[in-house]
């Protein structure tokens, strides 16, 4: 079934920019992390591997979709990437919370950096404000002159 709430989230992944992209992928991928964490701890091993998978898919797609050759960054990221994927399968089939919440420690910074990414791209391609006009010219573009 096709509700309300799945066209928007269709909607909204099919109209935002890359870079918003990337910070809902981390969003929802820190929220797996937190979910399978609760889970383990509660004993809920089959809630928690569930919610790890969806992690590890998120984070495989982040990994597919790395240009490490693009940016000087691009190798430490790729291996941090490969390093978290490591841990989160580990974290799942041991059902370790603890290993969990390292995983949400590695997790929380790549998040926030991303976010401050994302908002001074948003920033730098938002337009300018058109400047002020002075009472003149307003009043010469009221009248049809200018």
């Amino acid at each position: 079934m096709y509700d309300a709430r799945s066209r928007y989230l269709a909607d909204t992944v099919a109209t935002v920019g890359s870079e918003r992209l990337l910070t809902m992928l981390y969003d929802r991928m820190l929220l797996d992390v937190e979910r399978a964490e609760a889970a383990q701890r509660a004993g809920d091993r089959v809630e928690g591997t569930a919610q790890l998978t969806h992690a590890q898919e998120i984070l495989s797609e982040l990994i597919a979709s790395l240009d490490v050759d693009s940016w000087d960054g691009g190798p430490g990221l790729m291996s941090i990437y490969t390093f978290l994927l490591s841990e989160l399968i580990e974290a799942s089939t041991t059902a370790d919370p603890d290993r969990t919440a390292a995983c949400r420690g590695i997790i929380e910074p790549l998040r926030e950096a991303w976010h401050g990414a994302a908002d001074a791209v948003a920033r730098t391609a938002a337009p300018a404000p058109p400047p002020a006009m002075t009472s003149t010219e307003a009043l010469m573009g009221e009248l049809g002159v200018g």
